[in-house]
C-alpha cells in the first residue's frame, strides 16, 4: 500500500470520535459557565481551548484507548474508556497549543493557531504591551489549563492507569525536547529521527493509549499483557509520525489544515530529511545545507526540495518503512491478548494510519 494513498475512516473511529467529543464539551462548557460567571474576560482562554479541540483531529487516541479497554474485558458502554479518550484528547491539545507556540505555527486544523488569534484580539483592542508575547502567554495558559482537564477526566482511575498516564506525559514532553535540540543543531542523524518519532508523537499515540485502556479494564494483569501491547503499538506509533512528516511536506494543505513546506521551513529533524541529507550531493547537498530551516523558504523552493526527497530516494525509503512498520505491527496483532473483535479493529486502524492523508 502506498504511504500517500487514500483509506476511508473506519466506522468505529466516528463512533468513538462522537462519544467523546460530546464528554470533552459537556465538561468544558459546564467549567467555562463557572469562570465566566466570577469573570466574563475568562470566557476568551476557554473559547478558544474549546474551539481547538472540536475543531478536528482523527481521535486516534481514544480509539487506540477504547479498544485496549474493551479487548481486556471492559464494557463497550462504561463511560470509562470514554473518559480516558476525553484526557487523551485534551492532553493532545495542550501539546498542540504549546508546540504552535514553541514553533511559531500559525495554523492548526485550518485556522488560526491560539496564539495568534489572542495576539491579532490584543493588536485590534490596542492593549499596552507587545501582542506578540500576550498571545503566546495566552496560548500557554490556555494548553496549561488543557492539561488540568486532561487530569479531571482521569480522577478515580487505578494505579496502574495513572502510571501509565505519568509515563506517557513524560514521554512526549522528552520527545519534544529532543525535537527542539535537534531543530537548533539541525541534526541529520537518522537514529534521532526515529527515537523522535517514537518518544514525541508515536508512543503516546498508540502505545500508551493501548496500555492506559488495557490498565483501565484489568489493572491487576496489565502487567503481564504490556510487552505484547507494545509489540503492536511501537511500530505502528512510529508509522504514525513517519506518515506526519511526509504529510507535512507532501500533503494537501487543504486537507491536512496546515501550510504544506511547514516543517521544511523550521528545519525538524524528520527521517525524511535525514536520508535525504545522507544521499545528496552536489546542487541538491548545497540546497539542503543552505535553504532546509530558512523561515523565508518560497513556495518555489518548497518543490525543490521536494524533489529532493524523490530523487534522494528518500521520500520513497520512508514509504517503504511505513508500510513495513505497519505490517511488523499487523502481524503483532495476531498475538495481541486481547478480544477477537478489538484485534479485527486494531488491524483496521492499523490501515488506517498507513493510508490516511491528514
Amino acid at each position: 500500500m502506498g504511504s500517500l494513498s487514500q483509506v476511508a475512516t473506519p466506522p468505529a473511529l466516528t463512533e468513538i470520535a462522537s462519544r467523546v467529543e460530546a464528554a470533552i464539551t459537556a465538561g468544558l462548557d459546564a467549567d467555562a459557565g463557572r469562570w465566566s460567571a466570577l469573570d466574563p474576560d475568562l470566557a476568551a482562554p476557554l473559547a478558544s481551548l474549546r474551539s481547538l479541540v472540536l475543531a478536528g483531529g482523527k481521535r486516534l487516541r481514544p480509539a487506540f484507548c477504547y479498544w485496549g479497554f474493551v479487548g481486556s474485558g471492559g464494557s463497550p458502554e462504561d463511560r470509562t474508556a470514554i473518559d480516558a479518550g476525553a484526557a487523551l484528547e485534551l492532553l493532545h491539545t495542550f501539546a498542540l497549543i504549546h508546540d504552535d507556540v514553541m514553533d511559531g505555527s500559525a495554523m492548526r486544523h485550518g485556522t488560526e493557531t491560539v496564539h495568534v488569534e489572542h495576539a491579532k484580539r490584543h493588536a485590534r483592542a490596542g492593549w499596552w504591551g507587545d501582542p506578540d508575547r500576550f498571545g503566546a502567554g495566552v496560548a500557554i495558559l490556555a494548553g496549561d489549563l488543557a492539561f488540568v482537564y486532561s487530569d479531571r477526566f482521569l480522577t478515580g482511575a487505578p494505579p496502574a492507569a495513572r502510571a501509565v498516564f505519568d509515563e506517557l506525559r513524560l514521554e512526549v514532553n522528552v520527545g519534544q525536547y529532543l525535537d527542539l535540540l535537534g531543530t537548533a543543531r539541525r541534526s541529520a542523524d537518522p537514529a534521532l529521527a526515529r527515537r523522535i518519532c517514537q518518544y514525541k508523537s508515536g508512543k503516546y499515540t498508540i502505545e500508551r493509549p493501548l496500555h492506559l485502556g488495557a490498565a483501565l479494564a484489568a489493572p491487576d494483569r496489565f502487567e503481564q499483557v504490556a510487552d505484547d501491547l507494545s509489540a503492536f503499538g511501537m511500530p505502528l506509533g512510529e508509522a504514525f509520525q513517519l506518515k506526519d512528516d511526509l504529510l507535512g511536506v507532501f500533503g494537501d494543505a487543504t486537507v491536512t489544515g496546515k501550510p504544506v513546506g511547514e516543517d521544511l521551513r523550521e528545519g525538524k529533524p524528520t527521517l525524511l530529511h535525514a536520508l535525504a541529507r545522507e544521499a545528496a550531493s552536489g546542487a541538491d547537498l548545497d540546497l539542503l545545507d543552505c535553504r532546509f530551516g530558512a523561515p523565508d523558504l518560497t513556495p518555489d523552493e518548497v518543490a525543490d526540495l521536494q524533489e529532493v526527497f524523490e530523487r534522494t530516494s528518500a521520500r520513497a525509503r520512508v514509504e517503504q518503512m511505513v508500510d513495513r512498520l505497519v505490517d511488523d505491527a499487523v502481524a503483532a496483532a495476531a498475538s495481541l491478548p486481547l478480544t477477537p473483535p478489538a484485534c479485527a479493529a486494531l488491524v483496521e486502524l492499523a490501515r488506517f494510519v498507513s493510508g490516511r492523508d491528514h
